[in-house]
């Protein structure tokens, strides 16, 4: 009996919301070569779709992801299911999002990754054999996946990503961090990362205190008979000279 993949899905406590964990392969469902059973994938779409349909009055949906990918058919319908359901979409990458993983991911309304997650993009790709002409559709079919699996990253980055960006990225088989990923507007928000707009409005009130306090003293005068008072120190200081100098 094979191992079955990890992939939980679950109500959460909060029963408006449902948490999915992808946290294995994406793949479709089996059949046991010795007793013809058919193995469910947890990790399929159509498990994917009873789970949706069960929770389809939930306001909220978890996506927690870590996984290196898998089968692209599963994955894209996965996507689709998340993109039709009308639940705010929240993607957790927990540690890896790649390469369909990283597609499922871009199904979130909002994609929070933390600081030390990756996300790798890759052009699709595919087995083939056969004669020439059967090589030349496969080879013709590999290309309209690859862009369906485009349109998504696409659609999720905005004017954040260009498409000639994006082919050079999926060329290079590119491993994101999260910096990268909220640049290419892959993701929304890096986790535990304090926001720009809060540290600068922190800077800005820092300044103002100081300016202020700057302000306060040179507005405090000090009497001139205590501005003339030496400290201790410096009439110890006098003392030393002028015994040095007296010897």
């Amino acid at each position: 009996m094979l191992n079955k993949p990890i992939y939980l899905v679950k109500q959460s406590t909060d029963l408006s919301a449902l948490d999915l964990y992808i946290y294995d392969h994406v793949q479709g469902d089996s059949e046991d070569w010795w007793t013809g059973e058919k193995i469910e994938s947890e990790t399929s779409a159509n498990y994917i779709q009873k789970q949706l349909e069960d929770a389809k009055n939930v306001s909220n949906i978890n996506i927690y992801i870590n996984s290196y990918g898998g089968e692209v058919k599963e994955g894209l319908a996965i996507y689709n299911q998340l993109k039709r359901h009308p639940a705010q979409k929240t993607v957790y990458v927990d540690g890896f999002a790649c390469s369909i993983a990283s597609v499922i991911a871009m199904a979130g309304d909002k994609v929070v990754m933390g600081t030390n997650t990756l996300m790798m993009i890759h052009h699709a790709s595919m087995g083939a054999w056969g004669n020439a002409e059967e090589l030349r559709k496969a080879a013709n079919d590999v290309e309209i996946i690859d862009k369906a699996s485009c349109s998504s990253y696409l659609a999720k980055a905005g004017d954040k990503l260009s498409e000639e960006t994006l082919n050079q990225l999926l060329d290079n088989q590119t491993w994101l961090n999260a910096e990268q990923c909220l640049q290419y507007g892959l993701c929304d928000e890096i986790a535990g990362k304090q926001d720009d707009n809060i540290v600068k409005a922190q800077q800005r009130l820092n300044n103002a205190i100081k300016q202020q306090m700057e302000g306060l003293r040179q507005q405090i005068k000090v009497p001139e008979n205590l501005a003339k008072q030496k400290t201790n120190a410096e009439k110890l200081m006098a003392v030393f000279k002028k015994k040095m100098e007296g010897k």
